[in-house]
C-alpha cells in the first residue's frame, strides 16, 4: 500500500513539472511555405485568328490631266475638273494566320500573312460647266471599288510577360478597280475609262498584343499601306462629241487601317 502510495505521488509530482519544463525548451521554427510564382507567358508557337476595322485613304484626290491641246484646255479652263477630292474608306474584316519566336525573356520574331475584304465602294460626281459657256452642264464622274486586302509581314516585338508591343511590315497587295466617265451637256458620255488589276506595294505599322488566357490573345493594330498611282486612260467615245484624244486621271491607291484582332495560340499552354 505504501509502494502505491508513493508512486502516485511521484507520478503528480512529474506531470506537474513538465509545463515549467517545456517553458525553459527553445522555440521551434517553422519554415513558410515557398511563394507560388506564376511562369513568364511563352509568345513562341503557331496561330490563327480573325480581325475587323477600318481603312480610309492617304491622299483622297484624283488628278485629271489632259492628254491633247483640247483636253488639256478643257482642264485648265475647269471643263474638266483637274483635281477631285475622292474618298476611299470602308470596313474591312478577314483573318490571319502566323509565326511567333521567343528568344530570350523578352524578345519576339515572327511572321505573319493576313486577307480581308475590304468594303470600299466610292462614287464621286463634280459637275462642270463646258466651255465656251453653253447651254447645259458636264458630270464627271470617279469610281474606286477595293474588294479585298492582304499582306505578308515581318513582326519584331518586346514582350512584358503576356503583353506585347511590336513593330511590322511587308508586302501589301489588294484588287482594285478605278473608273472615270466624263459627259458630255446633253448627257451623253464622251470620256470613258476603267482598269482593274491587283496592285501590289508595302506596308508598314505597329500594334499592341495582350494573352487574356494560355491559348488566346487580342490585339489592336495600325497600318500604313501604299500600293502605289495608278493613272487610268480616260479614252474619248468617236462620235460622242468629245474632243481630242482623252484624258489621264491619276488615283492614289494609299491609305490606313486600325482594327481589332483575336488569336488562338498552338503549341502549349503559353507557359513556359
Amino acid at each position: 500500500m505504501k509502494r502505491i502510495l508513493l508512486g502516485t505521488a511521484a507520478t503528480a509530482v512529474l506531470c506537474l513539472s513538465m509545463p515549467a519544463f517545456a517553458a525553459d525548451l527553445p522555440a521551434r521554427i517553422t519554415k513558410a511555405p515557398p511563394a507560388v510564382v506564376s511562369p513568364a507567358y511563352n509568345w513562341s508557337g503557331f496561330y490563327v485568328g480573325v480581325t475587323a476595322g477600318y481603312t480610309f485613304g492617304e491622299d483622297d484626290n484624283v488628278s485629271t490631266s489632259g492628254q491633247a491641246l483640247a483636253n488639256i484646255n478643257n482642264v485648265a479652263g475647269g471643263a474638266r475638273p483637274g483635281s477631285v477630292h475622292h474618298e476611299r474608306d470602308g470596313f474591312i474584316g478577314g483573318g490571319q494566320m502566323g509565326y511567333n519566336w521567343q528568344v530570350g525573356p523578352n524578345w519576339v520574331f515572327g511572321l505573319e500573312t493576313d486577307i480581308s475584304y475590304a468594303d470600299v465602294r466610292r462614287n464621286t460626281t463634280v459637275v462642270t460647266a463646258p466651255l465656251p459657256p453653253g447651254v447645259g452642264s458636264l458630270n464627271n464622274t470617279f469610281r474606286t471599288r477595293m474588294d479585298y486586302l492582304g499582306t505578308v509581314r515581318g513582326r519584331v516585338g518586346y514582350a512584358w510577360d503576356k503583353t506585347l508591343l511590336y513593330a511590322t511590315g511587308g508586302l501589301a497587295y489588294a484588287d482594285i478597280e478605278n473608273t472615270v466617265n466624263f459627259f458630255g451637256p446633253a448627257g451623253q458620255l464622251q470620256f470613258t475609262g476603267s482598269d482593274r488589276r491587283t496592285e501590289v506595294g508595302y506596308t508598314v505599322g505597329a500594334g499592341i498584343e495582350h494573352a487574356f488566357a494560355p491559348n488566346w490573345t487580342v490585339k489592336a493594330e495600325y497600318l500604313f499601306y501604299d500600293l502605289r498611282d495608278h493613272t487610268v486612260n480616260v479614252a474619248v467615245i468617236p462620235g460622242s462629241g468629245g474632243g481630242g484624244t482623252g484624258y489621264n486621271s491619276r488615283f492614289e491607291n494609299d491609305g490606313h487601317i486600325v482594327r481589332a484582332g483575336l488569336n488562338y495560340k498552338f503549341d502549349g499552354t503559353g507557359m513556359r
